[in-house]
């Protein structure tokens, strides 16, 4: 395991410390690392088109902009205080860190957030294999206020692997596990949910996950985009081999199509 996995599962640790116990370390070693989500953000090319026009585009990098400086210069903060035996002003630091990770940050242009459906996903990385195991040990853990911290630390390190490691063959599973935690209760953002969704087969033709399907009910359901629903109903019913997946499908292209007569 390289020292950036490492540190980041270290600091995965640290907060769950945090969380469960609101204690603060009685130390830490010389150049500790400051807890954080990862502030590489891979943004797709060419610049993306909003319906809010260009200053909409301006105002939302800004927004992240000004996220990922003030994420930054508190993990900054917190390493310092831990490097000068601050341990109290520490504390003070790395709490404000955790609140900032609870609060619900909407993507707000899609385009600045999902990574574009051509990255190819062709390589065995260990690195990002690991970054994906610790995903999966915290995601759905937990109950109340510690299951939606670990969707948080799930999150984090998954979005690692779409930013650090694009061509990883694990980015089309990272990006279903995305999906899910987009539409599970404490976010319920069914438009990135739904994209993440599609990225999943999109990266991956041969997924045997229930992609397609995950997303054509979110397009259904949360959404009401019909067409867009038919369209992937109609590819679960051609591309699926699950005979309940296909079945449920035909049902709903049926359904959909009788209402709009």
């Amino acid at each position: 395991m390289n020292r950036n996995i490492f540190m980041l599962c270290s600091i995965l640790t640290v907060i769950t410390s945090q969380l469960a116990n609101s204690q603060m370390p009685t130390g830490g070693p010389a150049g500790a690392q400051p807890v954080g989500t990862p502030t590489s953000i891979k943004q797709p090319s060419p610049r993306p088109i909003s319906p809010g026009g260009s200053r909409d585009i301006d105002l939302v990098e800004k927004v992240l902009n000004a996220r990922k400086e003030y994420q930054t210069t508190l993990e900054a903060l917190r390493a310092h205080y831990i490097n000068v035996g601050e341990i109290e002003k520490a504390k003070w630091a790395e709490e404000e860190l955790l609140n900032y990770h609870r609060i619900s940050k909407q993507a707000y242009l899609l385009e600045l957030d999902v990574p574009p459906p051509t990255l190819q996903a062709n390589e065995n990385i260990p690195d990002a294999n690991e970054y994906y195991r610790r995903a999966m040990q915290y995601k759905d853990k937990g109950w109340g206020q510690e299951y939606i911290d670990n969707q948080k630390r799930a999150e984090i390190l998954l979005q690692q692997i779409l930013s650090t490691y694009p061509n990883s063959d694990k980015i089309s599973d990272a990006a279903y596990q995305l999906g899910e935690i987009y539409e599970s209760k404490p976010y319920k953002q069914y438009q990135r949910s739904a994209l993440y969704f599609e990225r999943c087969f999109q990266w991956n033709s041969r997924t045997q996950l229930d992609a397609r399907l995950r997303a054509a009910r979110i397009y259904d359901r949360n959404l009401t985009e019909r067409n867009k629903a038919i369209e992937l109903y109609r590819e679960v019913t051609t591309r699926e081999l699950d005979p309940k997946r296909v079945a449920e499908a035909q049902k709903r292209i049926s359904d959909l199509s009788g209402s709009q007569r």
